[in-house]
């Protein structure tokens, strides 16, 4: 008899833990949700955030928006969509919503869903949805989350984001209480490869810490991060020069042709660049209007147009102005201001006085980071385009007919007109092609700079500045005098402002030419060295 009284509660025991063991952690977690009970509610919401359940996310903004509904008797859940009701476990829909009633809210339980929903986000599929909550969890360094960041850390697949993970970990390890020692050194090590300054806000926060070995080691980390930052600003300066040179580069490249082949001190030279950006203006209207979703095309066809717009002016000017006034550099300095004030005149009259809108393609929007640098995509494709239009510029001097005869006049006037070159003819073309240039100088600008009829006065003295410094009429040295003045101009300017930045370098080029009145790369020959 005891053994069938045994053999019975034993059967008993088995059918009582077979639902138990049967009951998964997510199931567990809803049941405790369907309760009136605050903490049991609270409890439920941080249970569900680990159980990793595809429909916790559902269920959560359910419960943040009032919408999750829950059944006394069999603790069922339910969320409501308007008239429709669904089951919060599997999404099927319900007939009836007889005795549910709204699953209560309070603000703990607010901010234990808040808390929840970033744990949820450690998980998320997305990547993006990971970093930007490991970023959060970093920033706000919730201590509570540790058992979350241990779960998204041992899942993790991707090699950055599990280091982005960690770092969120180190920075929650140390706002811990009674976080061992050990624990906090492993913390500032990864808070050193993170190197940033909100890593060293949190290292400076060790000073008091209890552990000498842990301070010292946060010093260290401290120091490294200070230096590495150094470095990573002044790389950045560097970028930011060569950014700003690439942009003399193209505003001054036409110049130093004409300025070079014909001796003309062209002041309208900041207009060929305005008609430019005013052409690019012309094209994105018309894809706005006619070709929306070819938008992306409207810099490649600007190029072109831009270049043969301002070409044929400035053939306009040499032939009707400028070819009465050689040899006479002062007039040609006030015709061709007068000319300048007119084109500006002309434009404000045509487009109106306010600035214009020039959209970003596509390609050319946003920034990405190189080893801790903040790299524009506008930025570098104008670097691209100005190396492009300077090895362009060079092919067809150096390899092309028209390229010998520039030379030819550009050294000796008078002895390639005695060889039978038609020097009219090449002033004219030359002068066009320093002009086209300058208008596909507007086209890159006007991706960074506002698109008015004063656009090419901003532009027109740095231009002469590179002229001079880097040699007149050499492209070689146009190119180390635009990048050097741009490099200068960065790194003077966080210590003597932008301004005085300016002035100190003109200062510094007027005393150079002193020295050297040919510029860097004097060009070479027998009328030029006469």
């Amino acid at each position: 008899m005891r053994r069938w009284l045994a053999l019975l509660l034993a059967l008993c025991c088995a059918a009582l833990a077979v639902p138990a063991a049967a009951q998964s952690p997510a199931d567990a977690a809803y049941g405790r949700l369907a309760s009136d009970s605050y903490g049991d509610i609270e409890a439920g919401i941080a249970a569900l955030a680990t159980t990793g359940d595809p429909r916790a996310g559902a269920v959560l903004r359910a419960l943040a928006d009032g919408r999750l509904l829950y059944r006394a008797d069999d603790r069922a859940l339910a969320i409501r969509d308007g008239a429709a009701l669904a089951d919060a476990r599997t999404g099927a829909a319900l007939a009836s919503a007889d005795g549910f009633k709204p699953v209560r809210v309070n603000n703990r339980v607010r901010r234990a869903i808040d808390a929840a929903t970033g744990t949820l986000n450690l998980v998320a599929p997305d990547p993006a949805t990971r970093r930007a909550a490991a970023e959060a969890v970093f920033k706000a360094r919730d201590a509570a989350a540790l058992p979350a960041l241990d779960a998204a850390i041992a899942r993790e697949t991707d090699a950055g984001l599990r280091r982005t993970l960690q770092e969120a970990r180190a920075a929650a390890l140390l706002a811990r209480p009674g976080t061992p020692e050990i624990d906090r050194l492993g913390a500032v090590d990864a808070l050193r490869e993170r190197g940033d300054g909100d890593a060293m806000a949190l290292l400076r926060g060790l000073a008091a810490d209890p552990a000498q070995s842990v301070r010292d080691a946060a010093a260290r980390a401290i120091a490294g991060i200070e230096t590495r930052l150094a470095i990573v600003a002044n790389v950045q300066n560097a970028w930011y020069g060569i950014s700003l040179g690439s942009v003399l580069l193209l505003a001054a490249i036409g110049l130093a042709i004409t300025f070079g082949v014909m001796g003309i001190i062209n002041m309208a030279h900041g207009e060929m660049v305005m008609l430019g950006a005013y052409t690019t203006f012309l094209v994105q209207e018309g894809f706005r209007r006619s070709a929306p979703d070819l938008f992306d095309w409207s810099l490649p066809i600007a190029i072109p147009l831009a270049f043969l717009a301002a070409g044929a002016v400035g053939v306009l000017i040499e032939r009707l102005v400028i070819r009465h006034l050689y040899g006479r550099p002062l007039e040609t300095l006030l015709a061709t201001w007068g000319i300048s004030l007119i084109l500006q005149q002309a434009v404000r009259s045509v487009f109106g006085p306010t600035n214009r809108e020039v959209g970003a393609p596509s390609y050319m929007s946003g920034a990405f980071d190189l080893f801790g640098l903040s790299i524009t995509w506008g930025r570098l494709w104008i670097v691209v385009f100005a190396m492009a239009v300077f090895v362009g510029l060079n092919l067809i001097l150096k390899a092309t007919s028209f390229g010998l005869k520039t030379r030819a006049v550009t050294q000796n006037r008078r002895m390639a007109a005695a060889m039978g070159i038609r020097t009219p003819w090449v002033d004219a073309m030359t002068f066009g092609l320093g002009s086209g240039i300058a208008g596909i100088a507007g086209v890159a600008l006007s991706q960074i700079d506002n698109v008015s009829p004063n656009l090419g006065q901003g532009y027109i003295i740095d231009s002469f500045l590179v002229v001079v410094f880097g040699g007149v009429g050499n492209l070689w040295g146009t190119l180390v005098a635009a990048l050097s003045l741009g490099v200068a101009n960065k790194f003077l300017e966080p210590y003597a402002g932008a301004v005085l930045g300016k002035i100190l370098l003109l200062v510094f080029i007027i005393l150079f030419i002193q020295k050297r009145p040919r510029g860097l790369f004097a060009l070479k020959g027998r009328a030029v060295e006469s």
